[in-house]
């Protein structure tokens, strides 16, 4: 989740050319069937100066050519000067809409005319800019590659996107491949249904739940199916996210749906695993929904009736109503454990119990989480009078709403995280309760699920582990002061996300220099592309900007990880002083 601008927020390749404010969430994009997102982009970019220059003919695109059918692209540039073909807005499954809203996805396997893929498709509803480009027939994938190199398949990486599943998309404004496609890889990203579009889970037959992630695993089978038309090996893909992204790729490695359709993940600053086990349904989030949408809330069948016949602004438009205190909580709509009514399940257990049982798509796992994570949270909280006065006042009502804690929690659960973090003070606007505060966010969001799910996964996984801390601050983080726009001396949420994509939505591009920003995209991208291509983030014999750097894998008796930050140290043990509170608070059997 981003600042709060953004949480409202046959092998062949024939290239036949020569190359926050909240916002208003009643001004929307355009439609899906438009002419094209031209004029959106200029819009966004001014106009290059033409004026001297003699008219030419638009460049052609490229061609693949898949199984399903062949798809014209376009032309971009990466970081370093290289020329890549980009294919983007490619259907991946029907339109949700109409009586297919709140259904399974329906995949598209044959597309029987030539896909213009040359030009940004749309995100999914949520909360965004005007004139953002928005539709409910979002159901995307983008393809990034440099072709074939030497006549052999690359490495494929799937990026799910983060966003809280509320929020953001795939799109190259929030996940450029500017800075990967220096590597030999192939980049997908994807869309997947968001918010109560995409998470309505009735506990029912109508409405089991889980659509958003069911979206992703039809978007993987699509890349099974075409990844070798854009130089893709489908044998060697990785799917990798951050935050919801995150969660999303422990719970892909969990699903029986998604058995075989990958074979590396990488988690960064989200986890499946967290302080008690998932529900079966989120009827919470489903009364509320039809409570704003003005839907009967006593009758699921009628609930489900009504919000089909919505329009989707204004589902979509009704996220600031799910906040109860401030702009929290954060964590609206997670995964369920899905009742079994004859339907494919994306999830059909608890989580940690499958992953202790060894029912674990084992494959090579990177796990990582941010040095400050959502720190600034606590800044919202201490700049506000009334929420500062309110959190002091009501802490036993207020903590788990602002820290997603079970809101059954006891009064001396509750007593000790405070005392754990904050002491016997109350709350000041200070710095003293702007570090516990900031800690106790940020630990409780994602720090503390990521260490259970890491410990976890590292005892009953047979292939390697490789746990991180991101500490690197450099010249933009995804939390900036208010007055000097300086980066805090914490790693934020997302902020590791800087180095590995182009986010032109918000941060410059990184140039190629002698910068501390530059050989850090050098060394996040190498790392992600040894990982995707050898299964080992830093293999034996590294030549490349890792020589030096050594990354032994995480072992229950050896709880290595790799701090990355200007130099890349190794050392023991992430956090585990503060995060014994919690193991306590919240005992599982590891």
């Amino acid at each position: 989740m981003y600042s709060k601008a953004w949480v409202l927020l046959c092998v062949v390749c024939v290239v036949v050319g020569g190359s926050l404010d909240y916002m208003d969430s009643d001004t929307w994009g355009r439609p899906f069937q438009a002419s094209g997102s031209r004029r959106q982009e200029m819009m966004r970019f001014p106009p290059p100066d033409i004026s001297d220059r003699e008219p030419t003919r638009p460049e052609v695109g490229p061609i693949a050519q898949s199984l399903s059918g062949q798809f014209r692209g376009s032309w971009m540039e990466s970081r370093r000067g290289r020329r890549f073909q980009a294919y983007r807005g490619i259907r991946y499954a029907k339109p949700p809409v109409g009586e297919l809203r709140f259904q399974p996805p329906k995949p598209i396997l044959n597309y029987p005319e030539m896909v213009d893929a040359s030009k940004e498709g749309p995100a999914c509803p949520s909360p965004t800019r005007p004139g953002y480009f928005v539709d409910e027939d979002c159901l995307i994938v983008n393809v990034y590659t440099p072709g074939l190199i030497k006549a052999r398949l690359l490495p494929v990486i799937v990026f799910i996107h983060p966003g809280g599943f509320y929020s953001m998309s795939g799109r190259s404004d929030l996940a450029g491949p500017h800075y990967l496609l220096d590597k030999d890889v192939v980049l997908v990203t994807i869309n997947y249904r968001l918010g109560s579009l995409g998470f309505l889970a009735l506990g029912n037959r109508q409405a089991p739940g889980n659509n958003g992630f069911k979206d992703q695993v039809v978007a993987l089978r699509w890349v099974q199916r075409n990844i070798a038309a854009f130089g893709g090996d489908h044998d060697r893909v990785t799917i990798a996210g951050c935050s919801a992204g995150g969660v999303s790729v422990m719970a892909h490695m969990l699903s029986p749906m998604s058995k075989g359709l990958f074979h590396r993940g990488i988690s960064m600053s989200g986890s499946l695993t967290s302080k008690v086990p998932l529900p079966t349904d989120r009827l919470d989030n489903a009364v509320k929904q039809a409570r704003m949408s003005g839907c009967p809330e006593d009758d699921m069948t009628l609930l489900y009736e009504c919000l089909k016949s919505k329009p989707w602004r204004e589902i979509a438009g009704s996220l600031l109503k799910f906040y109860e205190f401030g702009y929290d909580p954060l964590v609206i709509w997670r995964p369920v454990v899905e009742p079994d009514f004859g339907q494919e399940r994306f999830l059909t257990e608890e989580p940690m119990e499958s992953i202790r049982k060894g029912r674990v798509h084992a494959v090579p796992f990177l796990v990582s989480q941010t040095s400050g994570e959502f720190f600034w949270k606590a800044f919202t909280i201490l700049k506000n009078q009334t929420l500062m006065d309110s959190m002091n006042a009501n802490w036993t009502n207020i903590a788990p709403i602002a820290f997603s804690l079970p809101r059954t929690d006891s009064l001396d659960k509750l007593t000790r995280l405070r005392l754990s973090y904050l002491g016997e003070k109350p709350l000041k606007n200070d710095t003293a309760s702007a570090a516990g505060l900031g800690q106790l966010y940020g630990d409780a969001i994602t720090g503390f699920p990521v260490h259970r799910m890491a410990n976890l996964i590292c005892r009953h996984s047979s292939q390697p582990v490789y746990y991180a801390e991101f500490t690197y601050v450099g010249n933009h983080s995804h939390y900036e002061h208010p007055v000097t726009k300086k980066p805090s001396n914490l790693a934020a949420h997302h902020d590791d996300l800087i180095y590995l994509f182009s986010l032109n939505y918000r941060f410059p591009m990184i140039g190629v220099d002698d910068s501390l920003d530059s050989k850090m995209v050098d060394k996040m991208t190498a790392l992600w592309y040894n990982f995707a291509n050898t299964g080992y983030p830093v293999p034996l014999g590294t030549t490349n900007e890792l020589s030096s750097v050594s990354w032994p894998a995480m072992k229950p008796a050896m709880r290595n990880y790799l701090r990355i930050d200007k130099e890349f140290t190794v050392l023991q043990n992430l956090h585990e002083d503060r995060f014994q509170v919690w193991d306590e608070l919240y005992p599982i059997h590891y």
